[in-house]
């Protein structure tokens, strides 16, 4: 009798520890999803994952969707996490193209070759920004005088080196005849942190993604000199680099991927959440909102393109002598 109550115990036990699905089999969607954003608040990557989740809420397609921010090393530091958290569908990274030059100017032990891909969210281009009382008035001006001094123009970016913001200024120095070494680039952990030293003037200008700053752009506190993108952007009156003579034309991108070793389901059950999202009507208006470019592709397409990417950013910054 003793045996059997102890057995019955055990199972009662267990029954109470099983944890739920990640998705529920009704239509709550996901729930106890955790997102990391592996730089500062304020960023790219944290404006991202936070209107990501607030957008799925918002559908219906999650609950108790947790964002945590684990700075550090231009995102290696949260890419190592994520890395080591081998088997848990219940988190997923928010990243995109600075992580993958990260990787290589800190030399990190893991890369996201290690990780599952999940899906590429959305595109969006670099902006070229000051203050309201800087003594540029558009690009032209700021180029010139980054010419006849390049080291006393400082320029401060969102990301490490090897980041979207830091290869976009190395791609114009390189295109108006600097040498990309002579640049003086001050990089910040994610948007949030640039944007003080812009509006403080602690540095010449800035390069950053603009649905971080469209606040600061409407109240007149920025300036916008450039998008870095082909073409020019719905409500901003800025031009192009390529139209003002800057033969320049670039775009980052951001996505989500998951930890290694979930099962082809979990990453499929994720895959599916994402896409749920994409398919919605709050994220097209979140979309909408920021100006963000919609370049939404999934699991191995993804996996794919982040190969393509990393040898791509490999090649650029050898080509600027910078690795």
């Amino acid at each position: 009798m003793r045996t059997k109550a102890i057995v019955a115990a055990v199972v009662a036990l267990a029954a109470v520890l099983v944890i739920p699905p990640l998705i529920s089999s009704g239509d709550d969607g996901v729930r106890g999803l955790r997102v990391l954003v592996p730089n500062a608040p304020g960023g790219g990557y944290d404006t991202t994952a936070r209107t990501a989740a607030k957008s799925m809420e918002e559908a219906g397609l999650g609950r108790n969707i947790e964002v945590f921010n684990l700075p550090g090393a231009g995102g290696t530091v949260g890419l190592g996490r994520l890395v080591n958290e081998r088997g848990n569908d219940r988190l997923v990274m928010s990243m995109g193209l600075g992580v993958v030059g990260a990787v290589y100017t800190n030399h990190a032990p893991s890369s996201l070759q290690d990780t599952t891909p999940i899906a590429r969210l959305i595109s969006e281009p670099d902006i070229v920004v000051v203050p309201r009382n800087s003594p540029y008035r558009d690009i032209r001006a700021l180029i010139e005088a980054w010419k006849a001094n390049p080291g006393a123009v400082q320029v401060g970016g969102g990301s490490a080196p090897g980041g979207p913001d830091h290869l976009a200024p190395m791609l114009m120095a390189k295109a108006v005849g600097l040498a990309p070494r002579d640049v003086r680039y001050v990089p910040y952990d994610g948007g949030g942190e640039l944007l003080a030293s812009v509006l403080g003037g602690k540095i010449a200008f800035g390069v950053s993604g603009i649905s971080e700053y469209r606040d600061q752009i409407q109240s007149g506190d920025l300036r916008v000199l450039a998008v870095t993108s082909g073409q020019r952007l719905a409500g901003l009156d800025a031009p192009t680099l390529k139209e003002s003579g800057v033969d320049v034309d670039f775009t980052n991108w951001r996505g989500v991927v998951a930890p290694p070793g979930i099962s082809d389901s979990e990453r499929d059950r994720l895959i599916s959440v994402f896409t749920k999202l994409h398919d919605s009507p709050q994220w097209a208006e979140a979309l909408r909102r920021n100006g963000w470019g919609d370049s939404f592709v999934t699991g191995a397409r993804f996996g794919e393109f982040l190969s393509a990417e990393n040898s791509r950013v490999a090649g650029v910054l050898k080509e600027l002598g910078l690795a």
